[in-house]
């Protein structure tokens, strides 16, 4: 791979332009951490306003109409739904893991076979979440199992 950096004038937007025959997973991956940038989400806890980094989060979950961000010891309340959560979030990092959680996929830790066709993932901090078996197929193409 060969890389070219050019100095601009001050009045230019910088640009990247990728040369490429096709589109791999990790230039997909590296292509949306650019257009992400240091992107923050708003979290709410005991009347707080917190920032958070999604690298940061385990995973999303909507109970009763409010949608929380789970991190490795604290629960933050979102004001984002879930499907406007799955279009903000990176695609190769977060998956739909059921009708009601977003998953980080950099947070599971083991995954191990469920009943019903359903997946179970424990996470880096101990707790499991499931993986509906309408899922599971994207899971296996997004670990390339």
């Amino acid at each position: 791979m060969k890389i070219t950096i050019l100095d601009l004038p001050p009045e230019e937007e910088p640009e990247i332009i990728i040369k490429c025959e096709h589109i791999t997973d990790d230039l997909a991956k590296l292509i949306n951490s650019f257009k992400q940038g240091s992107q923050k989400l708003t979290g709410y806890q005991q009347g707080n306003i917190h920032l958070l980094s999604p690298n940061d989060i385990y995973y999303f979950e909507s109970v009763d109409q409010h949608t929380f961000a789970y991190c490795e010891k604290e629960v933050f309340e979102v004001k984002s739904k879930l499907y406007e959560l799955e279009a903000e979030l990176p695609s190769l990092d977060f998956l739909r893991s059921s009708k009601s959680t977003i998953l980080n996929l950099n947070k599971i830790k083991s995954l191990t076979p469920a009943f019903g066709s359903r997946f179970e993932a424990l996470l880096k901090n101990g707790e499991k979440v499931i993986i509906s078996r309408q899922y599971v197929s994207t899971l296996k193409e997004k670990l390339g199992l």
